[in-house]
């Protein structure tokens, strides 16, 4: 069993290693960071999505600004898509695939940005909301697994963390991507939140 555990972390500290050292990636993640701030800025608000373990991902960063990270701080405008009346109601009656997309067109508009999650890339209901997104003019970002992805063709800024065979280890890393997506935002919008010793930026 302790083999086991030894292995499991080493393949996630596999995953994090092949991050670090793609540059593109790390480019992407600061496109997005811009992209947040920049809606931030602009007044408007964050929707977010997924499914299964990817839902739980986007419900975490909207809580994450909405609430709080670190430091107290105002509020910031973010929704995940996770009410069960709501993705029952839709699902019942259009199709699963329509869940996240029938709700981008009711409540996003242009300036808006749709954080959208999908470890394959290519969850249907996922890919579907992205495009809603982009007839009302909101941006963009999408955070996947897998390089070339449906997805990543309607997003504006794709960050894929490919990591081991299976979604449990890219969504190790899409936590991690979150948390600094975050941070970065807090950062531009609440610097003086980052000033204590030892978190200057």
């Amino acid at each position: 069993m302790i083999e086991h555990i030894r292995n499991s972390l080493v393949e996630a500290r596999e995953g994090l290693d092949r991050l670090l050292g793609d540059e593109a990636q790390l480019r992407n993640i600061e496109a997005a960071a811009q992209l947040l701030v920049g809606t931030m800025e602009a007044g408007r608000r964050v929707i977010s999505c997924g499914n299964g373990g990817s839902m739980c991902d986007a419900m975490h960063l909207a809580e994450e600004l909405s609430g709080r990270f670190r430091d107290d701080r105002p509020a910031m405008a973010a929704v995940a898509i996770s009410d069960p009346s709501y993705l029952s109601c839709v699902a019942n009656d259009y199709g699963y695939e329509h869940v996240f997309a029938r709700f981008v067109q009711g409540n996003g508009a242009a300036g808006d940005l749709l954080f959208a999650i999908s470890t394959s890339g290519s969850s249907p209901s996922v890919v579907l909301a992205a495009e809603a997104a982009r007839t009302r003019g909101m941006k963009v970002v999408g955070l996947t697994g897998r390089p070339g992805s449906p997805l990543a063709q309607h997003a504006d800024v794709c960050i894929c963390t490919s990591a081991g065979r299976y979604a449990d280890r890219v969504q190790e890393l899409h936590i991690k991507v979150i948390h600094i997506l975050i941070e970065l935002t807090e950062r531009s919008l609440r610097p003086q939140n980052y000033v204590q010793a030892g978190m200057s930026s």
